[in-house]
């Protein structure tokens, strides 16, 4: 994760992180590719759209799969396809799920612009690992 702030202090980083902006929020509900798409694309990790497949890792539904239906910036939370819980009046509604307790296994490239941001983040790992191996 991204600093918010210089400071160390843990009420600061919770201020920082609860105020700040969309931009923002949007890389922090970022989730690692699964192997086959790290090599496939050549890169750790990206930010989840709706769309996207992923796999539970942790938690009460650990190893469903399902597509993301939601994905809600204001409580860095995702709605995955069937993971849904009942609520009192036994309406099913979906269980919000940590971006970082979450595999992507499939990306929904029908946007251009997600397209050219995995290309961007690509040549970047590339460049980092040449400098590592001239050094």
């Amino acid at each position: 994760m991204t600093t918010l702030t210089t400071s160390s202090q843990p009420r600061k980083q919770r201020r920082e992180l609860f105020q700040s902006p969309l931009h923002i929020r949007q890389k922090l509900v970022s989730a690692p590719l699964s192997p086959e798409l790290r090599k496939q694309y050549g890169i750790r990790s990206l930010p989840v759209r709706k769309g996207d497949e992923v796999i539970i890792m942790r938690g009460d539904f650990k190893g469903h799969k399902g597509k993301v239906v939601d994905v809600d910036l204001r409580n860095l939370r995702l709605h995955i396809d069937g993971v849904t819980k009942t609520n009192a009046r036994g309406e099913p509604r979906y269980y919000p799920i940590h971006p970082s307790n979450v595999m992507i296994v499939s990306l929904d490239l029908s946007d251009k612009r997600r397209k050219e941001i995995i290309e961007r983040r690509k040549k970047q790992r590339e460049l980092q690992l040449k400098l590592l191996k001239s050094e």
